[in-house]
C-alpha cells in the first residue's frame, strides 16, 4: 500500500477513534477527570477524549501500552506525555534513536518518534488503570486497523501483561507467558515482552533503568534482522 494512502487511512482512523463514545464509563471518566482537574494542573485544559496512536506511518518498531494516564496523555493529548511513565519512554527512545528529544511534555514540545508508533491496548484513561473486558473488546479493531496500516513493521514491544494479552489475541498467539526480557518469533514480528513503567514497577526497583534500556537496544537490533 502507497505511503499516501496509508497516512490517509491512519488519519481516518485517528479521527475515529478520538470521536469514539463506545464505552460509556469510560467517555464520562475522561469528561470528569478533564473537568474537575487536580490542583498542581488547575490551570490547564485537559484534552479529556480518547487518544489515538502516534509516530511515523513507516514505524519498524510499535510499542503497545495499556491505558493513556488519567493525568497524562488525558490531559495532555498525547500517549506518554506529560506524566513519569512517559519520562522513562521519551528518554530510552531518544536514547536508542527511536526519539527526538529525550522528554516528551506537551503537544507541541518539538518531540517526535523516528522508526516507532506508540498506540494502546485501550484508548480512554480507565479508573483505577482497570479497563472492563468489554472495554478492551471496544478498542481491538483499532489495534487490528493500526497494525494493517503500519505494515513496515516487525518489532512490537508490548508494555506489561495487559498489552502482551492483546498482541496474543491480535495475532493469535497461544501458549505463550509474559516475562520481562522474553522475545517471542511470530511469523512476521518479533514480539519483546517488558514491564510498563509505572510508578509501581520504576519507585519498587521491579524495573531498573538498566533493564528498561536493554528492551529497546533489543528492538533496534531486530529491527534490522
Amino acid at each position: 500500500m502507497k505511503k499516501e494512502i496509508r497516512l490517509e487511512k491512519l488519519q481516518q482512523l485517528n479521527s475515529k477513534i478520538i470521536k469514539c463514545k463506545k464505552c460509556p464509563r469510560l467517555n464520562s471518566y475522561i469528561k470528569d477527570v478533564a473537568r474537575k482537574k487536580v490542583k498542581r494542573y488547575s490551570d490547564e485544559k485537559y484534552w479529556g477524549k480518547p487518544l489515538a496512536g502516534f509516530g511515523d506511518i513507516n514505524a519498524q518498531i510499535i510499542i503497545i501500552g495499556l491505558a493513556p494516564a488519567a493525568h497524562g496523555g488525558n490531559r495532555t493529548g498525547r500517549m506518554f506525555t506529560g506524566d513519569s511513565s512517559g519520562d522513562w519512554v521519551a528518554r530510552v527512545l531518544y536514547e536508542n534513536k527511536f526519539a527526538s528529544t529525550p522528554t516528551s511534555q506537551r503537544l507541541d514540545d518539538g518531540f517526535f518518534l523516528k522508526n516507532a508508533y506508540i498506540t494502546a491496548a485501550v484508548r480512554c484513561a480507565p479508573p483505577d488503570n482497570k479497563p472492563s473486558r468489554d472495554e478492551f473488546e471496544n478498542c481491538f479493531a483499532y489495534l487490528e486497523q493500526e497494525l494493517e496500516i503500519l505494515e513496515k513493521t516487525n518489532v512490537i514491544v508490548c508494555l506489561g501483561k495487559i498489552a502482551f494479552d492483546t498482541c496474543c489475541k491480535l495475532l493469535k498467539i497461544k501458549g505463550q507467558k509474559f516475562s520481562h526480557g522474553n522475545v517471542i518469533l511470530h511469523e512476521k514480528y518479533k514480539i519483546i515482552c517488558s514491564y510498563h513503567p509505572s510508578r509501581q514497577n520504576t519507585q519498587t526497583g521491579r524495573l531498573v533503568w538498566k533493564k528498561w534500556n536493554e528492551i529497546f537496544a533489543k528492538a533496534q537490533k531486530l529491527i534490522n534482522k
